[in-house]
């Protein structure tokens, strides 16, 4: 990150910052490893840090899962927007057919059939914003 060069009592240290986050320092000091803490208080990063969860999928998520009585549901398998729908209300559908893209991510995404089944109801609209497992579409 940043390099000092300090000098102590006459000895000459080569100080390395490599890291810097709240008041916690990672310092490298003439090739040994230091963490140190620093009691003044610091200027803000202008940038802040951004730290994202990681998404835990579970199997199937995205997909037609069966539920009791029959009926399937389709989930948005990302959060992202409905640029494409391919089917109507009474379509039949055969296994990996696709029912609907989405744009997630500056990219478009299929969203397939998992299993065969008839559109029973469209839960979303061209240009629709979904969240992860937001049902779009119900099957019997």
């Amino acid at each position: 990150m940043k390099k000092f060069e300090f000098t102590i009592s006459g000895n000459k240290y080569q100080v390395h910052i490599k890291d810097f986050e709240d008041n916690l320092a990672q310092i490298e000091v003439n090739g040994t490893q230091y963490e140190v803490e620093v009691h003044q208080e610091m200027k803000k990063a202008k940038t802040p840090r951004l730290v994202r969860k990681e998404i835990q999928r579970k199997p199937g998520e995205g997909f037609i899962t069966k539920k009791s009585g029959g009926a399937a549901t389709v989930k948005a398998p990302l959060p992202g927007n409905i640029f494409k729908i391919l089917v109507k209300e009474g379509d039949t559908v055969a296994k990996g057919d696709t029912l609907l893209v989405m744009e997630a991510m500056k990219m478009e995404n299929n969203v397939l059939a998992e299993k065969e089944g008839t559109v029973k109801s469209i839960k979303v609209a061209v240009g629709d914003a979904v969240l992860q497992n937001d049902v779009i579409i119900e099957m019997e």
